[in-house]
This record gives C-alpha cells, sequence and structure tokens, in this order.
C-alpha cells in the first residue's frame, strides 16, 4: 500500500483550502509535462523534479563534484553537467546512478518543498507537481501523504517508444530500459485516483483535462 493519504486541511496549517495539490504519474515520454501545464492552467504552478534538477545539475558544487566523481567527460564544453553522458552511464550501472541521485536527490527535494511552501503561503489554487520518481524515493514520503489527486498518465507502450524516437532521438527499446530501473506502471496506476488517456492530439487532451478537473471539482 502506497503511503500517501488526503490532506485534512483543517489539521495541516500548511495545506490552506484555496489550494489543491494535484500530482502526475506516467510513462517515460507519456507527456506528462503537458498535462502538469494544462492541469495547473494560467493561475496554477507546477513544480518540476526535472526543472529543479537543472538548477541543481548547475550548482557550481555540483559540477565540482561531478569533475571529481565522473571524471572531467561529466562536463561539456562549456563548463556545464553534461546530461546526455551522465544519463548513458547511471542508467546501465546501478551504483553510479545511487551515487549521482544521492547528491542530487536530496538537493531537489528541498527545492521544491521551498517551492511549495511559497505556492501555499500565495493561495496558488492549483500546484501540480510533475516528479517521475514521487513514489520511488522515500525521501518524497511526506510530500506524497499531503497529495489531494494523483493523476496517471496513460499512453500506449508502442505510442511513447515513437514519441521519444522522434523527441529525443532514442534508440527502440530505451524506453523499456529505462522504466525498468523504476516503479513498474502498473502498480503507479493503481496507486493513483483517476486515469487520464493522453495517447491523443493536444487539442483532445486539452478537453480531457478541462472534463477531469470539473470531475474533481477544482
Amino acid at each position: 500500500m502506497i503511503d500517501r493519504q488526503p490532506s485534512d486541511p483543517d489539521s495541516n496549517p500548511q495545506h490552506p483550502h484555496s489550494s489543491v495539490l494535484l500530482a502526475v504519474l506516467g510513462g517515460v515520454a507519456s507527456g506528462k509535462s503537458t498535462v502538469s501545464s494544462l492541469l495547473a492552467g494560467p493561475g496554477g504552478v507546477v513544480l518540476s523534479a526535472d526543472a529543479a534538477a537543472h538548477g541543481v545539475l548547475a550548482l557550481p558544487e555540483t559540477l565540482e563534484w561531478l569533475a571529481r566523481e565522473f571524471g572531467p567527460e561529466a562536463l561539456d564544453d562549456s563548463g556545464q553537467a553534461d546530461r546526455k553522458f551522465l544519463a548513458d552511464h547511471i542508467f546501465r550501472d546501478a551504483m553510479l546512478r545511487k551515487k549521482l541521485e544521492d547528491w542530487i536527490h536530496p538537493r531537489v527535494r528541498d527545492r521544491i518543498r521551498a517551492d511549495l511552501a511559497e505556492a501555499r503561503a500565495s493561495e496558488t489554487p492549483r500546484i501540480v507537481l510533475d516528479i517521475p520518481l514521487l513514489m520511488e524515493s522515500d525521501g518524497l514520503a511526506e510530500l506524497r501523504a499531503q497529495i489531494d489527486h494523483l493523476v496517471f498518465v496513460e499512453v500506449s507502450e508502442e505510442e511513447r517508444e515513437r514519441r521519444a524516437g522522434v523527441q529525443r532521438g532514442w534508440a527502440h527499446g530505451e524506453v523499456a530500459r529505462r522504466e525498468a530501473a523504476q516503479m513498474p506502471l502498473s502498480e503507479k496506476k493503481n496507486a493513483s485516483d483517476v486515469v487520464l488517456q493522453a495517447g491523443v492530439s493536444l487539442e483532445q487532451l486539452a478537453e480531457n483535462v478541462r472534463a477531469l478537473l470539473t470531475r474533481l471539482g477544482c
């Protein structure tokens, strides 16, 4: 059983009545970021783990650590983190992946917590968490407990493979290889409150999101 229980706004002063916290789950290349933006809407905010990780990877202390732990090849010609190099290595070596995650993830979590507190203080109506490893990370247990609605973005494996090839230049099978290091999609889907069909056009996806928000009352 996933350790996620709906928050009681009357007993949690960090969770005002005017804010709704949603989170998005789904497979690689399922369009989670697009769905997150649509769920947030003009007045909402998306808290993206990927955006937070970009910020952490740009920190001088992170760049120094990468060069020391992974070698100078971990930095590109401009002295920034070479994300392709890191991805190619960590998804083939569990020990390297854990080493990088142990450095990056605590700093990403701190940024997301700070941004969440700021969004709530500003009475943002809808706050959406776009965190791919939301269910896998023990360090996010307290955040999972605060989520009001957990949305699973469903897209067929074939379509996700196609998108990853077109949009990211990935070879066939790369999606499955990366997902093998994560919680099975079936478990994420079962843990979710609602399933959103997203293997459709952008116009239809926007309509599906509007219908979902109406259904959820937010």
